[in-house]
This record gives structure tokens, C-alpha cells and sequence, in this order.
């Protein structure tokens, strides 16, 4: 094999650049990257350098870059140095940068590129540079200018190995497109005075790096070692087991002690731990030719005379020869970095635009950050918080608004009242269990509500025997039925649903009760005159009823409201500052809540002070109540039969022919006699009753009821909603700002108090924010290259 000339003008690794563009892309493309810092947020080509102490790393980084690092007893590499290397016919060249990703204690920060010094031009300065920009690392707290204008070794570090690294941007002509990291050398064993800790310290510094599925592994093995104790190679091959991106380098081949070749020789060979990538064998100058100065140059010359002299690599056969000597290592080096760049591409095209996405998504449920003008912010909101306010409370077409909550209470309170009708019975008590058909107006009138007040006792019912069949499954044979429910009383024969049309409940009010009462409460009035405190007393005692169902309906529609207010003051306050603005809005909103509440209270009890006092103006439906009442009542006391013929006579649907007759020539005479007179009307016709005035006192009281009822079912309803629910936002704006104080002296300071958030929220804001540079940074960077 012939001796390569390896002058200053020719490229390590890179015989011919002007071939190697593309190549060249994808590793700048990768460094300027790498400059983004966004390699912490997603997996970036590179290559580290490992091996354990003393395993020749520093030498071969040496030859491949052609600088000299730092040498001193012991573990010369105490953080990361990352070396980018790049092929320029401009002068040489090399800037130094310190890369800070986590403080003193280890804690990760926004990645802080620092600037070491100016640029070199000279490569006998840069040891002396890459020793002060260590200095710099290992104490985080001070001033980095401090140890480049004066390294001053006395001092003890404040750390003894860091994850903080040193970068090298070196560009000259005699360098390959090339860029790698070397890490500190794993430890085995502390001297006197050394830290056990740091044993763990650098294996995880190391691990951190090769775990990182694109990285590749340049593993150093120095052949004075038994390769079965390089911790390194272990190390290496758990990350990577088989071997796919380690790249093996055996060092000081000089050491291999007399008969051992072959061993090493089987893994030049792939035989013995065989990698993908190959094993590589290189030969660096001895400490002592060091020291004498020897050139770069000729220590490429050097080694290339010893791998084409010395036994056994000169003899190795001819397709193993291009695994031996630095440049064959670095041309390789930079084709599979090249290579790995241009595969991991679109991948890393498709993480970024994940990750930017899930960065904003993490942005935007961060409380907004505070503004520059505090009083200004809190009065925007408080804008927004009372314009929402006052459009809930108006109404909104939305399913789940305001109002389409409260209005089922209404209606339940509207059933409520109409429930505490007085029962009245044309009969007498004696005769409990007979039957009274509905009134057929009142029917038509809530015909639509009753069907639906039907349908929910149905499914109270149906809920009401399931727990009864499983009660009875529970139950012993013995004791079965003993615990059922009791059934409501009345006409067995009729369906549960229809028991209210049976009277002879506690409810109930017979006739002849009525009349007794009546007669018992004359004073000085005429044998057919009643006085009206019976009709008065029978109002009082279901007007009294109303003013629970009133309450009720109060209670939910303030519960209602409360709990809507305070979702609104979540939504607009939550995320403001520590949360003193919701609290504060909170207790002012609830205050002025229970102010309104008060109000209605007092108007609620006003209107039912009103209803004590049986009065209308009504006449007309009144009079038409009564007269309805009055002849269903004696319709059902003197002819039973009479109000089912008159109905079946007039139904819409299949009328009774020979009922539908009769009525109709009665209704005819009658209207010859100039007697205009509607079918259901001829029950007044019936001859007198005995218990006539207590008929007409029951119409006179029911008629009343159906006037009073749908008074005060809508009367409640409207004073509920115009005082505590529309009268929620008079006066809110101003209750805000004088019980916020924002108005005030002190009113910037406390707007100030009020939007200052949490630390742990600001900094986990200044974290993402960064994130988010970087990976903005980082697409720009790839945008470049399309």
C-alpha cells in the first residue's frame, strides 16, 4: 500500500471536497440546528465520542480536528466538547461558544449560548481556550468573562463534571465536513479525595447522549486493556445491542502486548463483537512526541508509516486495510452522519410540526401573561365579564343558557299552584268513592299540560314498581310483600294515573259540608242570603298553600342563577394572576346577588300579601268560571247521566245519533223562542237543589281560584325574573369597581396584586416560550433548505 501524502492542502477523510456538497448540507444543516438548541426538544443526528478514561479519546479527536485539548493527570474532559468541523478555502479559524442547559443543581433552563472570546486564528491558542471555557462551565455562577481574561487554577471548581458543554466551530482547509461531541471519559475508580459520586455522575452524562436513537457511538478501546474490562463497550452495547450505529475505534495499537495481535486482529475483521459500521484502528503520537511539538501533519505521516510497516497491520488483507489509520475513519464518519441527516430529514420535519403543535397547545392553557398595564387589563376584563353577564341573563338561543334552565322551574311551579285547587264534591260525604268526570273546559284550556303531567306520573309510577319487584326479589319467601309499598286508595278498578278523578281524600270538601259550614256563619243576614266570609275562608286556605311552591321556586332559580354567575367568574377570572382577582369578584358578585335576592323577597312577599284579599277585576272570565262550575255541579247531582249524553251528543269524533237528536231539538225550540243556548248549557236548566247555595259557593270559590291561579303564576314568575335575575346586572359595574378599589389611590397597586401570577407559572411560560423559539428557529433553518 502506498504512503498518502498528507500535506496542509489536502482534506482529512475528504480527498476530494468540491464532490461532497450535498454531504456538506446535511451536516451544516444539522449544526446550524444544533445552534438552535432545539436537539433538547427532538432527536438530532450527531456523534459521541466514548470510552473510558485514559482509552486515547482525546488523541483521536486530536487527529481528526487538529487542535490540541487540554492534558492533565487524571480525566482531562470534565463536560461535553462539541467540535464542528467544516471544510473552507478561507484562512483557519476556530470560535469558541459555552452552551448552558442546566443550572449548578443539574435543573434544565432555556438552552443560553455564550459567546468565549473572540475568534482564533492561531490553533497553539486554542488549548489554552478550551481550558478557561471549562473553567467557565464548572462554575455556572460566575461571570464566564472572569476565566477568559484570567484562568486562575488555584481555585476550586464548583462542580466537578457538568453537562453544560463547550462548543468548537472550526472551518479551515485542511478539515472534513464533520461535527461530534466528545464526552467525559467513563471512570472506573477515584483517587484520594475524589468524589464517589462522580463514578455515576459521567456514566450518566454518557447515557444521556447515546440512549438517543440518532446517535451514533464512536467507541474507543485502547488495545492495552482486555477488551472484556472496557466498561465503554458495555455501556455502548446496552443502547445498542446490535450493534447498528457504533462505530468501534481500537487506540494505541503500539501497547498490544507480544502474541495478542490475532485477538484484535479477529475484531478488525468483524469476527469477534462485529459492529454494522465496522471497527477502525488508528495510531496517535506517544505523550513524549508530544511534547516535542510534533506537528499534525507529520503525525498523519507518522501513523500512516507505522499501519504500512509494522507487523501484523502491514500484512492484513487489502479489504481490511481501509479500516485502518484516522482519515479512512473520518471519511466514514462523515458519510454516516451525512447519511443519517438526509434519512432522519422528513422525520424530523414531521416532529417538529408536532411538537410546535403541542407547544402551542400547551401556550394556550397557560393563564394569559400579565399585561404592562395592569389597570387597563383588569378593567377589560371586568368589560367582558359584565357584557357576557348581561347577555345570559337577556337570554341566548344556546340549549343549556340561563333561561332555558330556569324555565322548567317555572313550569313546575305553575303545576304547583294549579295543584292547590280546592276539591270540591257535589255530593255528599256519605257518598265517598263516586266518581266526577273532569271539566270539559278546563281540559280543553290545559289539556296539553295535564297529558304531560300524566306521562311523568306513568314513569314515576313505572320507576316506583321496578324498586318494588327488586325489593320483593330481596326479600325472603316468607317476608315477600311485606315491605311493597301501599297503593294508592280509591276505585280499585281505575289505573293509578287516573285516582285523581276519585274523590274521598283528606282533600276532599263535600257539599254538605259546605252548606254547614255556611249556615254556621250566618250572623244577621236573610234565610237565602250567606255571607261571603265562608267564600273567603275556603280562598284563604289555598292561597296559604302557594307560598311554599312560591319559595320553592325562588330557592331554584337563585341556586340557578348563583351557580351560573359563578361558572362565569371561573371562566373570565380563573386564570388571572393568583387568583385574588376571583375572589374577590366572587365575594363582590354573590354580595350583590344577595342584595337582589332581598329585593325579590320583599316584592315576592308583597304580591302574596295581595292574594290574602280575594278580589278582580276580572268579571267577565269570573262570571264565566262560575257559571261553568255551577253547571257541571248540578249537572252531576241531579243527572248523572245528563253531562255523558251531552258530551256524547256533541264529540267531534263519532257523536251518539240518537243523544245528538234530542239535544238538537231542544236546542232548536229554544232558539225559536229567540234562546241562543250551546249544548253543554242545557245543564242549567235542571229544576232547584236544596243544596243550591253550597253549589253556588263552591262555583263562587273555584271560579275564583282559576282567575287567582293563573294571576299568580305569572306574576311570580316575572318578579323573580325582573328583580333577581334581569335586576342581577343593574348596578354591577358600579359594585365592581368601588368594591375592587381599582379606582382609587391605590388602584394601580392593586390591579398589580391582582394579575401577578404564581413563579411556577412564569417560569413554566419562559420554558415554553423558549421551546417555542427554538422550534420556530429550527423550522426556519429547514425552510432554508427546500
Amino acid at each position: 500500500m502506498t504512503v498518502a501524502n498528507l500535506n496542509s492542502d489536502v482534506a482529512v477523510g475528504l480527498s476530494d471536497p468540491s464532490n461532497t456538497r450535498n454531504r456538506k448540507e446535511m451536516l451544516e444543516l444539522v449544526n446550524r440546528l444544533r445552534d438552535t438548541g432545539v436537539q433538547t426538544d427532538i432527536d438530532l443526528p450527531m456523534i459521541a465520542v466514548i470510552g473510558n478514561q485514559s482509552a486515547g479519546k482525546s488523541s483521536l479527536i486530536e487527529s481528526i480536528s487538529g487542535i490540541t485539548l487540554p492534558r492533565s493527570a487524571g480525566t482531562c474532559t470534565r463536560c461535553p466538547t462539541e467540535c464542528k468541523l467544516s471544510h473552507s478555502n478561507s484562512p483557519w479559524r476556530c470560535v469558541v461558544k459555552l452552551h448552558f442547559h442546566t443550572n449548578s443543581k443539574g435543573i434544565p433552563i432555556p438552552v443560553r449560548p455564550v459567546s468565549f472570546g473572540e475568534p482564533i486564528t492561531s490553533k497553539s491558542d486554542v488549548e489554552d481556550r478550551i481550558r478557561c471555557a471549562q473553567r467557565a462551565i464548572l462554575n455556572p455562577s460566575q461571570d464566564p468573562r472572569k476565566y477568559l481574561q484570567n484562568d486562575d487554577h488555584s481555585e476550586e471548581n464548583e462542580l466537578s463534571f457538568s453537562k453544560n458543554y463547550v462548543s468548537l466551530e472550526i472551518s479551515g482547509k485542511d478539515l472534513a465536513d464533520l461535527s461530534f461531541v466528545d464526552l467525559p471519559g467513563l471512570i472506573a475508580s477515584v483517587g484520594g479525595g475524589g468524589n464517589e459520586g462522580d463514578i455515576d455522575l459521567v456514566k450518566s452524562l454518557v447515557t444521556c447522549y447515546i440512549e438517543k436513537p440518532s446517535c451514533v457511538i464512536l467507541l474507543t478501546v485502547a488495545c492495552e486493556t482486555d477488551f472484556e474490562n472496557q466498561g465503554a463497550h458495555h455501556l455502548a452495547k446496552s443502547f445498542d445491542p446490535e450493534g447498528k450505529r457504533t462505530v468501534g475505534v481500537l487506540t494505541k495499537p503500539d501497547r498490544i502486548p507480544a502474541g495478542e495481535e490475532s485477538r484484535w486482529l479477529k475484531i478488525i475483521r468483524n469476527e469477534t463483537e462485529p459492529l454494522v459500521n465496522n471497527w477502525y484502528c488508528v495510531k496517535q503520537p506517544s505523550s513524549q512526541i508530544i511534547s516535542k511539538g510534533v506537528t499534525w501533519a507529520e503525525a498523519r505521516r507518522q501513523e500512516d508509516e507505522y499501519f504500512t510497516v509494522t507487523q501484523p497491520w502491514s500484512s492484513l488483507e487489502s479489504q481490511y486495510q481501509k479500516y485502518l489509520r484516522t482519515s479512512n475513519l473520518t471519511e466514514r464518519l462523515s458519510i454516516i452522519l451525512s447519511e443519517l441527516v438526509a434519512k432522519r430529514l422528513p422525520e424530523i420535519q414531521d416532529e417538529l410540526v408536532n411538537t410546535i403543535r403541542e407547544t402551542e397547545a400547551k401556550i394556550s392553557k397557560l393563564p394569559r401573561a400579565p399585561s404592562n398595564d395592569p389597570v387597563s387589563e383588569v378593567l377589560q376584563t371586568l368589560t367582558m365579564f359584565s357584557r357576557e353577564l348581561s347577555r345570559r341573563l337577556e337570554g341566548t338561543p344556546e340549549e343549556c343558557d340561563l333561561i332555558q334552565t330556569i324555565r322548567p322551574h317555572q313550569e313546575a311551579f305553575r303545576r304547583a299552584i294549579r295543584s292547590t285547587a280546592p276539591d270540591f264534591v257535589p255530593w255528599e260525604k256519605k257518598k265517598v268513592g263516586m266518581k266526577l268526570s273532569e271539566a270539559s273546559f278546563l281540559q280543553e284550556e290545559e289539556g296539553e299540560e295535564e297529558e304531560e303531567e300524566e306521562e311523568e306520573e306513568e314513569e314515576e309510577e313505572e320507576e316506583e314498581e321496578e324498586e318494588e319487584k327488586e325489593e320483593d326479589q330481596e326479600n325472603d319467601a316468607s317476608d315477600e310483600g311485606k315491605n311493597r309499598k301501599r297503593k294508592p286508595e280509591g276505585n280499585p278498578t281505575l289505573p293509578a294515573k287516573k285516582q285523581k278523578t276519585v274523590h274521598g281524600g283528606d282533600q276532599s270538601i263535600y257539599i254538605d259540608e259546605v252548606l254547614k259550614q255556611a249556615k254556621s256563619a250566618r250572623t244577621r243576614e236573610l234565610p237565602d242570603s250567606y255571607p261571603f266570609v265562608v267564600q273567603q275562608a275556603y280562598i284563604k286556605e289555598f292561597t296559604k298553600k302557594w307560598r311554599r311552591p312560591v319559595m320553592d321556586l325562588f330557592d331554584r332559580v337563585y341556586a340557578t342563577l348563583k351557580a351560573d354567575v359563578e361558572q362565569l367568574v371561573e371562566r373570565h377570572f380563573a386564570r388571572m394572576g393568583k387568583g385574588t382577582a376571583k375572589q374577590l369578584v366572587l365575594i363582590i358578585v354573590n354580595d350583590h346577588l344577595n342584595k337582589a335576592a332581598t329585593r325579590t323577597k320583599s316584592k315576592i312577599e308583597w304580591l302574596l300579601s295581595l292574594e290574602e284579599v280575594p278580589t278582580t277585576l276580572n268579571t267577565h272570565y269570573f262570571s264565566d268560571y262560575k257559571d261553568k262550575f255551577l253547571a257541571q255541579y248540578r249537572a252531576s247531582r241531579t243527572n248523572s247521566d245528563l253531562l255523558s249524553k251531552l258530551k256524547r251528543a256533541v264529540a267531534p269524533v263519532a257523536p251518539q245519533e240518537s243523544d245528538q237528536s234530542a239535544v238538537n231539538k231542544v236546542l232548536s225550540g229554544l232558539n225559536e223562542l229567540g234562546l241562543s243556548v250551546k249544548a253543554m248549557e242545557l245543564a242549567k236548566l235542571l229544576p232547584p237543589d236544596p243544596m243550591e247555595p253550597a253549589l253556588n259557593i263552591m262555583a263562587s270559590v273555584r271560579a275564583y281560584f282559576q282567575v287567582a291561579y293563573k294571576r299568580i303564576a305569572d306574576v311570580i314568575p316575572m318578579a323573580i325574573d325582573n328583580e333577581i335575575v334581569l335586576g342581577l346586572h343593574k348596578g354591577i359595574d358600579q359594585a365592581l369597581q368601588e368594591g375592587l378599589q381599582i379606582t382609587g389611590p391605590d388602584g394601580y397597586t392593586r390591579c398589580r396584586s391582582m394579575v401577578e401570577e404564581f413563579s411556577s407559572i412564569a417560569s413554566a411560560r419562559q420554558e415554553v416560550q423558549k421551546k417555542m423559539e427554538r422550534l420556530q428557529a429550527a423550522r426556519q433553518e429547514l425552510r432554508k433548505l427546500m
